[in-house]
């Protein structure tokens, strides 16, 4: 018997059978694409692997990596398996060697990763890369374990191509409520007083814990394993590229960077092995069309968690 969903259930998991005319509507490489227009706001269905030397040279102006943790962990229909620590860091800088001429000169680069795997990443992303920072996000979510501390953190490495690089600041200011307001010769400083009470929008730090892990009642979820919140890629987006920049994702999954780029009038492409996955990255592309509402992100402002 199949399972029946929860009124509330709105996880996108679309079969692959029934999602045939979402994967027809990607496309695949087999020779160089010349024309950068051919590939611009596409999801091309293929391994990464083979299909990056096929791309154009510095065509993204960004770039956001999810690559798989050093975990043995099954996606769709392909296992990646746990490396003991020097294979694990030959596939990191063999992916990296193929990512790393696709950004342009003053373009910005983004890698997800888990607190093991940043071990390996940090470093061998500075061998492509100027590395800039690590930010560390709260996942909020996280199994318990017996012998060692629930892991519910997992961090991402920010670097740059060069000493010139897009940072844009104020799209990336934290809403937080002024508890103890300060003033000076009677008036606020440093925070507004409004119908909605006093706030101060203040600088990000690199420890994020306003993410909320997607969860099966909000519209973006899907049943990919480790799907990454809109609201985490529109920080990223927001701050490191302008609209109608290109944003690119060598490991797409179920499509969350493409569909956050979109939303936020940026060019995209991603590339994701897995059929599966790409008919949720599809047909999320396609819900973008009719809604641009990234949760937790309203008006131009990052509300706190669970907003």
């Amino acid at each position: 018997m199949p399972k029946i969903k929860a009124s509330r259930n709105r996880t996108i998991d679309t079969p692959l059978q029934e999602g045939q005319h979402f994967l027809e509507r990607c496309i695949t490489l087999s020779e160089p694409a010349e024309d950068i227009s051919s590939i611009t706001d596409k999801t091309i269905l293929g391994d990464t692997f083979k299909v990056c030397p096929l791309l154009p040279e510095k065509f993204a102006d960004l770039i956001v990596a999810d690559p798989p943790y050093n975990l043995t962990k099954r996606f769709g229909s392909r296992t990646f398996s746990k490396k003991h620590t020097d294979e694990y860091e030959d596939y990191t800088r063999q992916w990296l060697s193929i990512v790393a001429p696709l950004l342009k000169d003053d373009g910005t680069i983004y890698v997800c990763c888990d607190w093991e795997s940043s071990l390996i990443i940090g470093r061998v992303l500075s061998e492509f890369f100027t590395v800039r920072n690590r930010i560390t996000w709260q996942r909020e979510k996280g199994r318990g374990a017996k012998a060692n501390w629930k892991n519910g953190m997992e961090d991402i490495w920010f670097a740059t191509k060069s000493d010139k690089y897009t940072f844009n600041l104020d799209k990336v200011r934290i809403r937080r409520k002024v508890i103890a307001p300060y003033r000076v010769d009677g008036k606020p400083k440093d925070w507004t007083d409004s119908e909605n009470g006093r706030y101060r929008d203040t600088c990000p730090s690199n420890f994020w814990d306003d993410i909320t892990i997607p969860f099966w009642s909000m519209p973006e979820n899907t049943a990919h394993p480790t799907q990454k919140p809109e609201k985490l890629l529109a920080k990223l987006i927001l701050a490191s590229s302008q609209p109608g920049d290109m944003v690119f994702d060598p490991f797409l999954g179920s499509g969350s960077t493409s569909v956050t780029a979109k939303k936020l009038d940026r060019h995209f492409l991603g590339i994701e092995a897995d059929p599966q996955y790409c008919v949720w990255a599809q047909q999320r592309l396609e819900m973008a069309d009719s809604d641009k509402s990234i949760q937790g992100y309203e008006d131009g402002i990052f509300r706190q968690r669970n907003y």
